[in-house]
């Protein structure tokens, strides 16, 4: 008696979603193809080893806590490679008044803390008497945290923060769909420092370990690249143009690779897990209908990173932090610096230092599209007047990211609207990853397992 062959889905898009999701479907027992169109795998997720230095092209860190993240961590057998933010680097910096201030990591430090006036201090700690409040509508991020702490900390917290984040503007941000735990604590418990308070008791509780930044001893593309070794051989095909997707008893995705040479693929499922740019240009049914071309709208702001290495003894600050972020108020260049070398061993050589410096986002985004020449010279004025930089960096990376972060911006909810209908309208398609499910890798991750157990259940 012959067995039943088993299921196949085809997998669009080799991001860390994507991958996540081939993978714990190829563990179920599907037969799976995963179809990139560039010519590489990771997404935003991009490393680079030259001379000694490491560089992170995107992403540079992941935080634990999420059970998906340890859970893949652990099939894939990279504990052993995983490696944790230095003891050194738990100070966060921000710009106030020209300089940079140590962020309060507790309530004593807050108490003392020069980042914030008195006042300032007051108004955030009203947050403890408040109120559980059900809003009849979605409002700005900086509306929803201004109500709780204050204009000052939202000026001087929040708008860095976001920035460093979502390089985005709070007051353009949802709050529901940014930040959904805030949203979700202000409906249940009403002051959002009470709702963290037991948030972490409830962890504590649970037995979950408090949550640490990591990466991997060769960066965080460790992580893509093992789970392509883990598929199935001849699973991944990358430099591919997708022409159709056609529904019927089984779906046929219609593509074609950097020959020109058209494939068609038959399978039970299709996931798709690309930007949402690429989303909207999706072309679904025998017409070549754009059922999600409303997508097209979501704002993703560009950004440039620059990874600059420095000798040590050229930057006066101690770099004793995770790194600087600047609030717009402070109208400088940058939004912020990761002290990169201090987070983990092995990014900068010996003697030398490594600064990962964002630039552009929703606030300036015609500095993140000069050429390198150009964002050099605009950002190590900002350099030198922050950190003490006296000399010029030895080594230079420059990443431009022209559709860098979505935006989940007031409205966010008719985008999701439309993947929710497309979905309905097209039973077999599941779409998921940053458009939908949330920006950072952690939350990638989780859409990727949340895709592959939609699929097979």
């Amino acid at each position: 008696m012959s067995l039943p062959a088993a299921k196949s889905a085809v997998v669009i898009g080799a991001g860390i979603t994507g991958l996540t999701a081939a993978h714990r479907l190829a563990k179920t027992g599907w037969r799976v193809r995963v179809l990139e169109a560039s010519g590489r795998v990771g997404g935003a997720i991009g490393t680079e080893r030259q001379n000694g230095w490491l560089v992170e092209r995107g992403p540079n860190t992941i935080l634990s806590g999420e059970s998906a993240v340890t859970q893949l961590i652990d099939d894939l057998q990279l504990g052993d490679e995983r490696i944790y933010a230095a003891a050194e680097a738990k100070n966060r910096y921000i710009v106030r008044d020209g300089r940079p201030v140590a962020a309060p990591l507790g309530p004593k430090q807050f108490l003392t803390s020069p980042l914030f006036s008195t006042y300032g201090k007051l108004r955030a700690a009203c947050d403890l008497f408040a109120r559980r409040r059900l809003r009849s509508a979605d409002v700005s991020l900086a509306t929803l945290v201004r109500s709780h702490f204050g204009t000052e900390f939202v000026s001087y917290a929040l708008d860095p923060f976001v920035s460093g984040v979502y390089a985005g503007d709070p007051a353009k941000l949802s709050a529901k769909y940014s930040f959904p735990k805030l949203w979700e604590a202000e409906r249940t418990v009403g002051s959002l420092l009470r709702g963290q308070i037991a948030a972490a008791k409830a962890r504590k509780a649970g037995g979950e370990p408090a949550s640490r930044i990591f990466s991997f001893r060769d960066g965080l593309q460790t992580l893509p690249d093992a789970l392509v070794r883990a598929l199935p051989d001849d699973t991944l095909r990358l430099n591919v143009s997708i022409d159709a997707l056609i529904p019927g008893s089984t779906w046929s995705v219609v593509w074609h690779d950097a020959s020109g040479a058209t494939h068609t693929e038959s399978c039970d499922a299709v996931v798709v897990t690309v930007p949402a740019p690429a989303l909207a240009q999706l072309r679904v049914g025998a017409l070549g209908e754009r059922p999600l071309a409303l997508l097209e709208t979501m704002e993703h702001p560009p950004v440039s990173s620059l990874f600059l290495g420095f000798a040590r003894a050229d930057i006066a600050h101690p770099l004793d932090g995770f790194g600087l972020l600047v609030p717009s108020s402070e109208r400088r260049q940058i939004l912020g610096a990761l002290f990169s070398s201090t987070l983990f061993p092995g990014r900068a050589p010996a003697d030398h230092v490594a600064l990962t410096v964002i630039v552009g986002g929703v606030r300036q985004p015609g500095l993140a599209r000069l050429d390198t020449g150009e964002l050099l010279a605009t950002v190590m004025p900002d350099l030198e007047e922050l950190l003490g930089v006296t000399g010029d960096p030895v080594f230079c990376r420059h990443t431009f990211w022209p559709r860098a972060i979505p935006q989940y911006q007031l409205g966010h909810e008719a985008f999701l609207s439309a993947m929710a209908a497309c979905e309905r309208d097209h039973p077999g398609l599941f779409i998921g990853g940053q458009a939908r499910d949330g920006i950072a890798v952690p939350a990638c991750i989780a859409a990727g397992e949340e895709l592959a157990r939609r699929v097979t259940r």
